[in-house]
């Protein structure tokens, strides 16, 4: 019995002997990690945020009536070129019967006083010559009767412009005329012969007639999120690119952050102005949408390397690579950052082009079947 149990004894550590050198002879057997390297290389890194917004004039000047009233006619369409003091449109005055009544009520009582003051200018005049009254008190009538003129003659024209809006004594300053204030082309006009306009005045903004703008003044127009807006400062060069104009990029520069956000769909946005600089012959129609590409900072033809090339220590937080110097076998060297774009970063110190810096993903050879 007890040879029996010594036998099965000696059996299992046999067993477990065998098993245990099978184990060590095929985990020496699998192949060596295997990790793949590369170089640096002289490349131009640009750091950049992105902003969405379109193309407008600098200055968009508004045309709007300084007197109510009917578009009779209308002498430009949009795109034409007009020079500042050229006809826009000209108005027909609908006059208030209020005020018309008034002014006609006016003329009447002037012409009243007119003829009083002639009768008693007429009488004086007699009495003057016949040496009955003094010159002084003939001067008064005189100048009576002469002011009674002037106030009938200014009823008159006063009726005259609730009329019709203009006087045969205003000659180039009739208001039912309206012309450019400014040159330039013409962007819109929103209105067609036979609508009524408003007059601009302290309590209504009045009816726009037509838009002008110097179309070769042209600044870009966006907003940015407010995690980008403190990266911004002013004068930082812009690139534009306009979506309905394919394979054409436009220089700009950064001149205005709004110094206050606005929230829109739960974010805040702060607006941003970019004037566009040495624009070609190409045509930028006004209020085309575009993208410009805030240049943040820039290196040209500097050692670069890939950013997962890069380890931080975990006590010291300092950047550093693995370089090969034989076969398989690595070193640490700590390395000196620059700027970077989120795929590749500048390499000021600690290496050169010619280190073989390892990849940290080993290579996995496939597996035997």
């Amino acid at each position: 019995m007890k040879k029996s149990v010594t036998i099965v004894i000696l059996f299992i550590i046999v067993i477990t002997f065998v098993g245990a050198l099978y184990y060590l002879y095929k985990k020496n057997e699998q192949n060596p990690v295997v990790y793949d390297t590369e170089k640096a290389e002289i490349r131009t890194i640009v750091k950049k945020t992105v902003a969405t917004g379109s193309i407008v004039p600098r200055d968009e000047v508004l045309i709007k009536p300084n007197i109510s009233g009917i578009i009779e006619e209308i002498y430009i369409e949009p795109g034409e070129f007009i020079q500042t003091g050229d006809l826009i449109a000209k108005l027909r005055i609908v006059p208030n019967v209020t005020n018309l009544a008034s002014t006609q009520n006016q003329v009447v009582s002037s012409k009243i006083n007119l003829n009083n003051e002639r009768k008693n200018f007429e009488r004086q005049k007699a009495l003057f010559e016949k040496g009955i009254i003094s010159a002084n008190e003939f001067d008064q009538a005189d100048v009576a009767y002469r002011q009674a003129q002037q106030s009938y003659s200014s009823a008159q024209q006063t009726n005259e412009i609730v009329r019709t809006g203009t006087s045969r004594g205003l000659g180039s300053s009739a208001n039912t005329d309206i012309k450019a204030t400014v040159s330039g082309m013409v962007l819109e006009v929103p209105v067609k012969v036979g609508n009524q306009v408003i007059e601009s005045n302290n309590f209504n903004e009045g009816t726009t007639i037509a838009t002008i703008a110097d179309v070769k003044n042209m600044i870009f127009e966006g907003k940015v999120d407010e995690s980008e807006v403190g990266k911004l400062k002013e004068n930082l060069p812009l690139e534009i690119t306009v979506g309905a104009i394919d394979n054409k990029t436009f220089q700009a520069v950064l001149d205005y952050i709004a110094p206050k956000g606005n929230v829109e769909n739960g974010a805040i946005q702060f607006e941003i102005k970019g004037t566009l600089k040495n624009l070609d012959s190409t045509f930028i129609r006004a209020g085309l949408s575009a993208n410009a590409s805030i240049i943040l900072a820039k290196a040209e033809n500097v050692l670069t390397l890939k950013e997962g090339l890069v380890q931080y220590d975990s006590i010291t937080q300092k950047p550093y690579v693995e370089v090969e110097n034989g076969n398989q076998n690595f070193e640490r060297k700590e390395v000196e950052l620059g700027i970077s774009d989120g795929i590749l970063v500048e390499v000021k110190n600690g290496i050169t082009k010619d280190h073989k810096i390892k990849v940290w993903n080993p290579i996995v050879p496939p597996v035997k079947n």
